[in-house]
């Protein structure tokens, strides 16, 4: 029975956990009430260690974008192409949840739901961003002042340079122990879903089955613009030659919808790019960068994902808000794919910021595995396409590509 189990994937545990909390949730609604509590472990052992991770991989994702402005101008042009295309994935996202309110109609239990937190001045919120202690912070779990705190000690330990290795690669290990955590707390996931959707069900019925799988299909489609419009937009602008550099990306894009891994295409992708004719001098620079800085399909999702959670909370979100989010979003998700579930993570620091609730969290990680194959084929087709505009800004003629104009 066990050796059984060990060979179901983590997705197929995650979708079978579900299905059993939703059929759980119809049979016994009074029993899938009562199991809140097993996701609320799941949920507290996450926000423990939010700030070590959140501390440990700002300050390497600083570190890694210093080092690409020290290689010159194809880093700064890698990290433009990165700005550019992660920030219309973020809007888009945010754009979709608003235009088609997925979260509307989800019945939360009545626990979780926050009471609106009273107005605060702008000036207000700006100034609460910068910490009087870090360690108050992080025992706070307040993420603004986390986020700021980890830029500000990144940028000052790339000023100090070499005498600030050691202190660099304490930072890495602490990155690494961090997501080891990450992995071992994910091994719960199975049973938090399941207790999370019986609760939901219970509670909310069809109303909760309903508003998942609309934000299913607005999540679907949301990616699906973004390639489409957006990627293939931009690479035609560049004038990279679409079907040649689709015929490049279909490998990657097949191994990261099978195996939901970036990691897992990137072989695959620095090979067929050299093949479409990517410099290997830009190759070597974007590809590796483009890991932590250009999640595209993440970035997207994690927009999706909050506004999902307030509308099924019944939080409305002032301006003021919707803009600091968007601006905590676009920082937190850098760097965040060598972490599992990693968009968790991130809206896991988010929500309590806000005033979201965590129970959220759970409905949305229990549908995860259909949503995840396309975020991870989005973020890896990115991956695929900033290399190959980075060296079409740089002169390089592409296998097929049409020659540029002199200047």
């Amino acid at each position: 029975m066990l050796s059984a189990l060990r060979r179901i994937s983590m997705p197929w545990m995650l979708v079978m956990a579900a299905a059993a909390g939703i059929a759980l949730g119809f049979a016994a609604p009074e029993v899938g009430r009562q199991l809140t509590p097993v996701s609320d472990v799941f949920l507290r052992l996450i926000r423990a260690i939010i700030a070590p991770l959140l501390f440990s991989v700002l300050v390497r994702a600083v570190a890694g974008a210093g080092e690409a402005r020290n290689l010159g101008r194809i880093g700064v042009r890698a990290i433009i192409v990165f700005e550019v295309l992660t920030t219309i994935a973020l809007l888009l996202g945010w754009l979709a949840g608003v235009w088609w309110r997925p979260g509307e109609g989800v019945a939360l239990p009545l626990e979780a739901v926050v009471p609106a937190a009273a107005p605060v001045a702008f000036v207000t919120v700006l100034t609460n961003a910068f910490p009087t202690s870090i360690f108050d912070a992080m025992a706070r779990g307040d993420v603004l002042q986390i986020v700021v705190f980890s830029l500000l000690f990144g940028f000052a330990a790339l000023k100090v340079g070499e005498k600030a290795r050691p202190l660099l690669s304490f930072v890495e290990a602490l990155a690494e122990i961090s997501f080891r955590f990450t992995r071992i707390v994910m091994l719960l996931a199975p049973a938090a879903i399941f207790a999370a959707m019986a609760s939901a069900i219970g509670g909310g019925g069809l109303n909760a089955l309903s508003g998942l799988a609309r934000f299913a299909g607005v999540a679907w489609a949301g990616q699906a613009f973004f390639l489409i419009v957006v990627l293939g937009g931009a690479l035609a602008l560049a004038r990279v030659p679409l079907s040649r550099f689709a015929a490049h990306a279909r490998e990657p894009f097949l191994v990261a919808f099978a195996t939901t891994s970036s990691a897992a295409a990137l072989p695959q992708t620095l090979a067929n790019l050299e093949r479409l004719g990517v410099p290997r001098s830009i190759l070597g620079v974007v590809a590796p960068l483009s890991l932590s800085l250009n999640l595209c399909g993440s970035t997207l999702h994690l927009a999706l994902a909050t506004l999902f959670v307030a509308q099924a909370a019944g939080v409305d979100l002032t301006l003021q808000q919707q803009l600091l989010i968007l601006l905590t979003l676009k920082i937190t998700s850098k760097g965040v794919a060598g972490i599992p579930r990693g968009n968790f993570v991130v809206l896991a620091a988010l929500f309590p910021t806000f005033g979201l609730p965590l129970e959220g969290l759970a409905l949305l990680l229990g549908i995860d595995a259909l949503i995840d194959p396309v975020r991870t084929s989005v973020n890896v087709l990115g991956h695929c396409a900033s290399p190959a505009l980075v060296a079409r800004w740089e002169g390089a003629q592409l296998e097929g590509s049409i020659p540029r104009a002199p200047v």
